[in-house]
């Protein structure tokens, strides 16, 4: 059995049920933690609608977020869900701004992880984040179903 998210009349991806169901929780949380609609619709049917305007500020919401964090804990919690909301916003031909999200880490953080042993972790230097993320959703991608 499989699920379906959608742009209209394409699919985007076509995960297994247990797959699509952990997506779509964390989408609830991501949701919850931004205060913002992802735009993916809810599951009816074994298909499910992603409005694309509210996709793409919820992505990049995502990854502003993901970017002004050196908290490592919330970097691995987060990191396989921002890759594979950037595997849908790519399929989906949805603008994603790497230049705006390198551009967070310049500001204010606000989950910084402090070490008792080295004090405050330095953010990931914006190049390699960048390339990090990407190469991380590149992979996810080849194993993501349309």
């Amino acid at each position: 059995m499989s699920q379906y998210f959608d742009i209209g009349d394409e699919t985007l991806w076509n995960p297994s049920n247990g797959a699509s169901r952990l997506f779509q929780r964390q989408v609830s949380v991501f949701e919850a933690e931004l205060e913002l609609s992802s735009g993916i619709g809810p599951m009816e049917n074994d298909e499910c609608q992603i409005n694309p305007a509210l996709f793409e500020i919820f992505v990049n919401a995502l990854l502003a977020q993901h970017r002004g964090t050196s908290h490592a804990i919330l970097l691995a919690l987060s990191e396989g869900f921002t890759a594979t909301v950037l595997v849908l916003a790519e399929r989906a031909g949805i603008r994603v701004d790497w230049a705006q999200s390198g551009a967070a880490a310049d500001g204010a953080r606000e989950d910084v992880q402090i070490s008792a042993a080295a004090g405050m972790s330095a953010p990931a230097e914006g190049r390699s984040w960048g390339a990090g993320l990407r190469e991380r959703a590149r992979e996810l991608g080849q194993h993501m179903p349309r």
